[in-house]
């Protein structure tokens, strides 16, 4: 799949390439859009990179990050093969994964539970309607950024992806409201969990318009009862998100805007949210730059508890990258990139600071 960029617009985003004539959401890798039919087709992706942090964390783990969370080691953010399966009225995908990213996210995941990126089995209701019923594990479309690394305008992930699911189980309804507008439904086990940790069900929303070829417009929620063993003190979950994607010429970019909000027993509702803006210009046609601001806030703690043990969580960050396009399936990126709090959130040689910064470079291959 060939990339196509991307230029997003204020509060939210999601930067993706693909190479037909409208902009592609890709805020998750799974699309559902099908292009074989009757017959099954294999895909491959291999993200590599090495990561240097200059706060030279313990262990080598690279805190708040599943994504290229490795400190100086030359690894495998993401490996998987893709095999799908298309007909007129059946369609299925399997998509087991390896790498860092599942090593770090998959973390309360059971057993083989913890390599599925995507398994799921779907039909279409009806012969002449394009409406789509799946069961299975999906590519959540939260925010405007997947783990799939090459769709993306930045290489490393922004704060916004790495706190909402990048997974769901669950059942998926996929309904065409017009030619410029999908809806799609979702009945979850709960907020990225395949296993799920208590008795209830969640719902997820999910509007995707197109005005143009080059604008897409996103909008999605999420409620559930997120209640656990690990914390019992949580309750009903609202949340959500609002991203735009527009591109054309040389110019893409993104934003995304969201904004939780978290019950608790005895205790009032715990509020987190975030805002990202990225862009990237295209120098030649092999070669762009890339730029990203971000803010995230957690205060009372729902998804980030700081490492240094300060109360609440806050930070700021920005990036300055450079990508080459080696061949159509192939990317080399190098990004620098600079965290900043009003906390000390973050850690250098046993001490506490508001500040740490990240060198990455990456090699990415796609077939």
């Amino acid at each position: 799949m060939i990339m196509k960029k991307v230029l997003a617009l204020i509060l939210s985003g999601s930067l993706h390439m693909a190479g037909w004539s409208q902009v592609v959401n890709t805020a998750t890798m799974d699309t559902t859009d099908f292009r074989y039919q009757g017959k099954v087709t294999i895909e491959g992706y291999i993200d590599t990179y090495y990561a240097y942090d200059f706060n030279k964390p313990k262990a080598g783990n690279r805190p708040y990050f599943v994504s290229m969370a490795r400190h100086n080691e030359f690894t495998i953010n993401l490996a998987y093969i893709s095999v799908k399966y298309s007909s007129a009225r059946l369609r299925g995908k399997f998509v087991p994964g390896f790498g860092t990213y599942i090593n770090a996210n998959y973390a309360n995941e059971s057993l083989s539970l913890k390599n599925i990126v995507e398994a799921s089995a779907g039909v279409k209701l009806w012969n002449n309607k394009n409406i789509w019923f799946d069961v299975g594990v999906f590519g959540s479309p939260y925010t405007n950024e997947s783990a799939i690394s090459k769709d993306h305008l930045a290489y490393t992930r922004s704060f916004a992806p790495e706190y909402v699911p990048y997974y769901l189980s669950g059942i998926k309804l996929s309904v065409p409201l017009s030619a410029k507008l999908n809806a799609y439904f979702y009945l979850l086990n709960g907020w990225q969990q395949i296993q799920d940790v208590n008795a209830n069900k969640s719902i997820g929303t999910q509007l995707e318009y197109r005005p143009s070829d080059y604008l897409l417009i996103n909008w999605n929620t999420y409620l559930g009862n997120e209640r656990s063993s690990q914390r019992t003190e949580f309750g009903t979950r609202y949340f959500t998100d609002l991203f735009f994607i527009y591109t054309k010429r040389k110019w893409s970019a993104t934003a995304c805007y969201y904004i939780g909000s978290q019950q608790r027993t005895n205790l009032a509702n715990a509020i987190w949210w975030q805002i990202n803006l990225i862009g990237r210009y295209d120098v030649t046609d092999k070669i762009s730059v890339s730029g990203r601001v971000e803010y995230f806030s957690d205060p009372e703690e729902v998804h980030i508890a700081p490492v240094t043990g300060v109360s609440g969580f806050s930070s700021y960050s920005s990036s300055l990258g450079v990508n080459y396009k080696v061949a159509e399936n192939i990317l080399f990126r190098t990004e620098g990139r600079t965290f900043f709090s009003d906390r000390d959130v973050y850690e250098r040689n046993d001490e506490e600071v508001k500040n740490s910064n990240l060198l990455t470079t990456s090699i990415t291959l796609w077939f």
